[in-house]
């Protein structure tokens, strides 16, 4: 039984790990599904620009988030950068230095109707 029991966990982890991949945006970026949104991530040297659009990709309007802000963690060194809105549908910021690749970007903010979403994102 034990064999049997194995393999299912096995096949439901990998199912469950393939619906969270990380797929390319309509901006180049990296876009990922969090439930009622896509936040689409696309860094260019030291910028991170992120798009909000909803389950239909429509865009979001990034106007009234608060608390917009990624904790990216690179080279064993972990920082906060904040976020702030650009009309109609992004939040924007800006690094010290480019990122490297495998950097991890988790990027969180307050939407305007007090909704909370939270982004995970790894550099390429």
């Amino acid at each position: 039984m034990k064999p049997y029991f194995l393999a299912a966990l096995i096949l439901v982890g990998a199912s469950a790990a393939a619906a969270h991949e990380v797929e390319k945006g309509p901006n180049g970026g990296q876009l990922v599904d969090i439930p009622g949104h896509h936040v689409e991530l696309v860094i260019s040297g030291t910028s991170l620009v992120l798009f909000l659009s909803d389950e239909k990709e429509r865009p979001v309007s990034s106007q009234g988030v608060q608390n917009a802000r990624a904790i990216v963690q690179d080279s064993g060194k972990t920082l906060t950068v904040p976020l702030i809105s650009i009309a109609p549908n992004k939040l924007s910021g800006q690094l010290a230095q480019p990122l490297t690749t495998g950097a991890r970007i988790v990027a969180s903010a307050t939407m305007a109707d007090g909704k909370t979403i939270q982004a995970r994102f790894v550099r390429r």
